[in-house]
């Protein structure tokens, strides 16, 4: 039998995954790009014991994180017979994911404010 290490999401990572999810990212998609935020490529079965995720949860977080064209994928072959692998690295920067969910957080707050406008414009014109 041989040893394989797989690097754990540490307590940096983890608060880092929680910062994502109180922004309103889903906890398996947090965990996943915490854990991608070392700049390392991982593969599915890396990110599956490393963040903790069942691979369902990885393979959604995955597809998310696909969609925002914030990762790499390619395929390896593996030795012998089998199906290949996917092994996974982010595209961008951590600090261009970021400010994508600052740009995302702005967006939501000025049209969440630019309700509560109307609602207080209504309820003026209502008192006239």
């Amino acid at each position: 039998m041989k040893k394989i290490e797989i690097n754990q999401l540490d307590e940096k990572e983890n608060e880092i995954a929680d910062a994502l999810i109180l922004l309103g990212m889903s906890r398996p998609v947090a965990r996943t790009l915490a854990y991608l935020n070392n700049g390392n490529e991982v593969t599915s079965n890396e990110l599956e014991t490393g963040t903790g995720l069942p691979q369902p949860e990885v393979s959604i977080a995955m597809s998310i994180l696909r969609n925002n064209n914030w990762i790499n994928e390619r395929e390896e072959k593996k030795k012998g017979k089998g199906r290949p692998y996917k092994i996974y690295s982010l595209k961008i920067g951590f600090n261009d994911v970021i400010a994508q969910l600052e740009k995302q957080q702005k967006k939501t707050f000025e049209e969440a404010q630019a309700k509560i406008d109307l609602l207080k414009e209504l309820v003026q014109d209502q008192r006239s």
